[in-house]
């Protein structure tokens, strides 16, 4: 008994609440909720409901595939191209009915997926900067986009626009059971021993290699799957706004990292995850909310943006201090 009690003591100590990244970024994001259901009646309706989840999906599925590479020690910057081009294939390439959606989800995908492989390989096996190869990647990834669609256009099949913004029996926005299916599949695959390889290379590589861990392999499908997450944000982006844009990732890059950062996962890697990274992007989407509805002009939500950015750092670097170097 006493064994129990200390054991939940200590689950509620100030230093582990203080250090679960996760947790204190879903208390900001309840504040947040807060503010801006006592601003908007129908904050709280099931369309308010909807379009939150909606408007917060994708980046948060980008947020939740560069979480991936940062645990690793890594970053992804390939996730404006990958963004960017799923967003184009989908609004000039994709037919409609369910057969086209599937067909347009497995192609970008597969561009996302083949994009990770470029990735992993030169950042795994090549051993190249991560920074140099992904920034590398998304310049092309950028301008294969601009080849596929040279001005925002296009459009995206009714079918995706409307099933995956709408609600299922029950007043269930798709976007959250999405969400959701993400949230389980992390939960699932971070038991796994490709799960713990992620935790244990992000804190010591070397230390890693040397307990048999095949690092260069676990890196490698690292940046696969996070080359997948980005190219099923580039989906959900296309189904919200119904239309391509070649330049449609271009605030991924700062909002995936703010997203990460804010959600507790350490830029040193081996701390932190996908669950706090997906809540960290839903809360930047509320921020944007909570301007709008206070009035704040579109002109100061770059200054916004980047004030947030600073507090995330801020947020992580604190939260890895009193963690101590424990997994959020």
């Amino acid at each position: 008994m006493s064994a129990s009690v200390h054991a939940s003591a200590s689950l509620w100590h100030p230093r582990r609440l203080l250090g679960n990244g996760t947790l204190i970024v879903a208390i900001i994001y309840v504040v947040l909720f807060t503010v801006f259901a006592a601003s908007q009646r129908d904050a709280l309706s099931q369309n308010g409901i909807t379009d939150l989840f909606n408007n917060a999906l994708p980046l948060a599925l980008a947020a939740a595939g560069g979480a991936l590479v940062v645990l690793t020690r890594g970053f992804d910057l390939s996730v404006a191209g990958v963004v960017a081009l799923s967003n184009v294939l989908m609004a000039t390439e994709v037919g409609d009915g369910p057969w086209g959606a599937l067909l347009g989800l497995l192609l970008v995908c597969a561009v996302g997926f083949a994009i990770g492989a470029v990735n992993g390989f030169l950042v795994a096996y090549v051993r190249l900067q991560s920074i140099a190869s992904t920034l590398a990647t998304m310049i092309v990834s950028s301008g294969i986009a601009l080849l596929v669609l040279d001005a925002p256009g296009g459009s995206v099949p009714d079918f995706v626009t409307y099933g995956l913004t709408d609600v299922v029996p029950g007043g269930i926005p798709v976007a959250a059971l999405i969400a959701l299916a993400v949230v389980l599949l992390w939960m699932a695959l971070r038991r796994t021993d490709w799960g713990v390889a992620l935790y244990a290379i992000g804190a010591d590589e070397t230390a890693a290699g040397l307990a048999g861990i095949p690092t260069r392999r676990v890196k490698f499908f690292a940046y696969c799957l996070a080359g997948v997450f980005y190219g099923a944000s580039g989906y959900m982006l296309s189904a919200l706004t119904a239309t391509g844009n070649p330049n449609a990732g271009n605030s991924y890059l700062l909002l995936t990292f703010a997203a990460i950062a804010i959600g507790g996962t350490s830029f040193g890697g081996g701390r932190g995850g996908v669950v706090g990274a997906m809540i960290g992007a839903a809360t930047l989407s509320l921020l944007q909310k909570v301007l709008f509805s206070a009035g704040v002009s579109s002109f100061y939500t770059g200054i916004f943006q980047g004030a947030v950015m600073i507090l995330a750092v801020l947020v992580a670097a604190l939260s890895e201090r009193f963690a101590g170097g424990r997994r959020a």
